[in-house]
Parts: structure tokens; C-alpha cells; sequence
């Protein structure tokens, strides 16, 4: 009887069991927020480049001799007119090798009056037949030696004089010391720079350009330049020269971004900020890099089937990438939903509730609240 019983009541629940749904299949999967963007045309942002005021001629300068430093007359910052002494070499050796060639030239000169002299002898012999022809010739001979003794030993005599002016490192024209590489004591060769001189005069941005971004930049390509010290006040400007090769250390290329100072007011070391259009054709998108993922090589970005409230991944076609967007030539429209974080995370058909970046929900058919 007890059993019969319990037979019937496990039968019961069974059928109970098979007749009462599944929660998981009762249960709707419930749409995920996502952050949505539009893209943006491209030409309607910029680029900015930060860089550092500089002198448009910087020459370095350097001693012409070999030499060891005996006084460093000016320091980082100092203003020098043409023509100022800025260091001078140990002069010991020099005054010694010009007294030398200084006694040289005298011997010569004395050679050579002797020389002339006897020559002018022998004519007068040889006028009066005292004298063969051959001696004369021979006299003549040792008179033009002689000469020729003279000019040399007055041109080492100049060069001479030449090397102890050399001692000076004078200003070649009027400016500010940028830099100094050397010190007073320090033993250096002709040619090495000792100082960087800011020549007076026109005044430009230095700008560090990386490797992606050099291809779109041509010297006289307009560009605008703001002060940090003046926000807010944008002043035209062009490139004016772009380095050919990068550099070894930070791999980017150089540029020289001139402009009118007489406009700008700006002094040497000033921080600057160059502004670049990203892009001139109306027709380039460009998007968030977060929003852009890869399959295979090939680059999509999930967009919104706005109808359905779902997403759809769509292979576009990418440019170089910047600091924060990459520009899309082909794959989206204007009108187009992106998500812009997340997108690991996502699946093919996935439902989704669309919101902007302060997590507000957004309706895909009107102007996004915000996406900043």
C-alpha cells in the first residue's frame, strides 16, 4: 500500500515537472547598453602637434684651429652683438709660431736684397763684358729663388697672424647663445661646435612628426599656430622645411612651421601648438580606434540595424591610424551607429540599448546627446 503510494506520487511531480516551462526558455535575454558614436567627418577635426619656438637660422659655431679653451666669455641666454668675442683658445703656441714665421718672412726679405743686389751688379759686369752670360743667369736664377723664398715665407707669415685671430670665436652676427657644448679648459678640434647662436630675426615652430603622419605634410602646406601663452588667438602659418630622413633615436621626422612674427610677438624656448586639418576631403569618416576590431586581417566595426536594435559587423576600409581616431574611406555612412567601447565583448545579431558616453539612453533616429 505505502509503496503504491509513493509510486503514484512520484509520477505526479513528474508530470507536473514536464508540463511547467523551462526558466531559461520563459526568460528573454535583456538588450546590453552600448556606447554608440556616428562618424565624423574628417576634415572637421584637427591634428595637434606640440612644439617649441625657434630662431629660423641657428648656426653652431666652432673655432677654425685646434686648440685648448683658456676663457669662455658668455653663457646660455646671453644676448652678443656681431662681432663679440664669445670664448679664446691658449694663444702660447700660436705667438710661437707666428714669431717664427715673422723671422722667416725677415730672412727671406733679407735674402732676397742681397740677392737683388748682386744681380744688379752682374748687369752692370755684364755690360761691360766682365761677366759671362752663363754667370749672369746663374745670379738671375738665385735672384728669383729668392723671391719666390719671400712670397712664400709672407704667405706662411699671414697665415701665421690668420691662426692667432683664429683664437677668438667672435659672433658672426647678432642673436641669443641657444647653447653651449663646451667649457673653458676643455681641449678641442677645428670645427667642433662650442656654441649654438639664435640669430636675430625670423622666428619658427619646431614640430616632431611621426612616421604615419609624414605623408601628409608638403613644405608651403598652410597650418595655424597657437601660443601657450596666448589661448585662443590662432595665427596662420606654412611648413617651411620637413626633415628628409627620421630621427635615429625617436624615429619622427622634423618640420619647421614658419609664420609672422611681428604678428605673433613670440620669443625664443615659447611652447606652441600646431593645428593640422586631419583630412580635405568631405567624404572621409573617421572613428574612435576603440571602435575598431580585426578578423582574419580585415577591419569592421559593429553597427546598428537601427529597425531591430541590433548589430552587424561591416568590414571598412582604414587609413593611418592617429592619436585618438582613424579615418574610415569606405564601409560607413553618415548616418550610421557605431559602438565605440566594448567591442570584444559583442556578437553578430547581439540586441543591444543604445547610450552615449554619460551612459544617457539615445534614441539612433534623432542628433546624439553627446559624445564627448
Amino acid at each position: 500500500m505505502y509503496r503504491s503510494l509513493m509510486h503514484t506520487v512520484l509520477l505526479i511531480s513528474l508530470l507536473a515537472s514536464a508540463c511547467t516551462p523551462s526558466e531559461s526558455t520563459d526568460r528573454e535575454e535583456k538588450p546590453r547598453p552600448a556606447v554608440m558614436v556616428r562618424p565624423e567627418v574628417a576634415s572637421t577635426r584637427l591634428d595637434v602637434y606640440p612644439g617649441e619656438i625657434r630662431a629660423r637660422f641657428e648656426p653652431a659655431l666652432a673655432f677654425r684651429i685646434d686648440g685648448k679653451i683658456h676663457r669662455r666669455l658668455v653663457n646660455v641666454g646671453d644676448r652678443v652683438e656681431q662681432g663679440q668675442a664669445l670664448a679664446e683658445l691658449d694663444t702660447d703656441d700660436l705667438l710661437l709660431q707666428l714669431d717664427s714665421a715673422r723671422a722667416n718672412f725677415n730672412s727671406a726679405e733679407a735674402d732676397q736684397r742681397l740677392a737683388g743686389s748682386e744681380l744688379e751688379r752682374h748687369r752692370k759686369l755684364l755690360a761691360r763684358q766682365l761677366v759671362s752670360h752663363s754667370q749672369f743667369d746663374a745670379v738671375t736664377t738665385r735672384f728669383e729663388a729668392s723671391e719666390a723664398r719671400l712670397q712664400q715665407a709672407r704667405a706662411q707669415l699671414d697665415v701665421a697672424r690668420n691662426q692667432a685671430a683664429y683664437a677668438v670665436l667672435k659672433a658672426p652676427e647678432s642673436g641669443v647663445i641657444a647653447r653651449r657644448m663646451a667649457e673653458a679648459g676643455q681641449v678641442v678640434a677645428a670645427g667642433q661646435g662650442i656654441f649654438t647662436l639664435a640669430a636675430d630675426g625670423e622666428r619658427e615652430v619646431r614640430i616632431d612628426l611621426p612616421e604615419q603622419s609624414i605623408n601628409r605634410f608638403r613644405v608651403g602646406q598652410p597650418l595655424t599656430v597657437e601660443l601657450w601663452s596666448q589661448p585662443g588667438k590662432p595665427f596662420p602659418a606654412q611648413v617651411r622645411e620637413l626633415s628628409p630622413a627620421a630621427d635615429p633615436i625617436s624615429r619622427t621626422f622634423e618640420a619647421r612651421v614658419a609664420f609672422d612674427n611681428q604678428a605673433v610677438g613670440a620669443e625664443l624656448g615659447q611652447s606652441a601648438r600646431v593645428f593640422v586639418p586631419q583630412a580635405t576631403a568631405t567624404d572621409v569618416f573617421q572613428v574612435p580606434m576603440s571602435a575598431v576590431s580585426a578578423d582574419g586581417g580585415q577591419a569592421f566595426v559593429w553597427v546598428l540595424d537601427q529597425e531591430h536594435q541590433t548589430l552587424h559587423k561591416t568590414a571598412v576600409a582604414l587609413g593611418p591610424f592617429g592619436q585618438e581616431f582613424v579615418p574610415v574611406f569606405a564601409g560607413l555612412h553618415a548616418d550610421d551607429w557605431i559602438v565605440a567601447a566594448g567591442t570584444h565583448l559583442l556578437r553578430e545579431g547581439q540586441r543591444v540599448r543604445p547610450v552615449d558616453r554619460m551612459n544617457r539612453p539615445i534614441n539612433p533616429d534623432r542628433t546624439l546627446v553627446s559624445q564627448d
